[in-house]
């Protein structure tokens, strides 16, 4: 018997992924409201996660803290105004750490990370990068003067 290659497209047509679908879907309306919420939250921290390890990201794709968080709201259908007084803050000093015009501090993370059920490193994760994507390359460039091999010599 010859073996031959499986392409994709045997795996994957349009009936394939339409029973998919419809098994997902048949599947999802017997889900109770909690398992709904639960899978939502999932969701968005799953984009989370790939967000993070995205190393391709360019600077007119950078997702802010903000959209992350508002994910959230959506979700748990809650303003952002409710959110900061369930903080203890005011909401233009929520929006001020969301959007990056203030740094994000460990008390306001691990609200955060508390409010959504991550880790408080994926918030500080993604400050970062986006900091980072946010730089001109020539920028990042004057720093090769700093690598190891200035200093040491092997």
């Amino acid at each position: 018997m010859e073996k031959r290659e499986i392409l994709p497209e045997e795996l994957w047509n349009d009936d394939k992924k339409n029973k998919i679908n419809q098994f997902v879907k048949n599947h999802s309306k017997d889900a109770t409201k909690e398992r709904k919420l639960r899978n939502k939250l999932l969701a968005i921290q799953y984009q989370i996660e790939d967000y993070i390890e995205d190393n391709e990201t360019k600077e007119d794709e950078v997702i802010e803290l903000l959209d992350f968080v508002k994910m959230y709201l959506k979700a748990l259908n809650i303003t952002k105004k409710e959110l900061a007084k369930y903080f203890g803050m005011l909401d233009s000093n929520l929006h001020k750490y969301l959007t990056g015009k203030r740094k994000l501090s460990p008390e306001i993370v691990l609200k955060i990370s508390s409010f959504s059920r991550t880790k408080p490193e994926y918030w500080y994760r993604i400050q970062t990068k986006n900091e980072l994507i946010k730089l001109k390359k020539e920028d990042i460039k004057k720093y090769d003067k700093y690598d190891y091999e200035g200093l040491v010599t092997i």
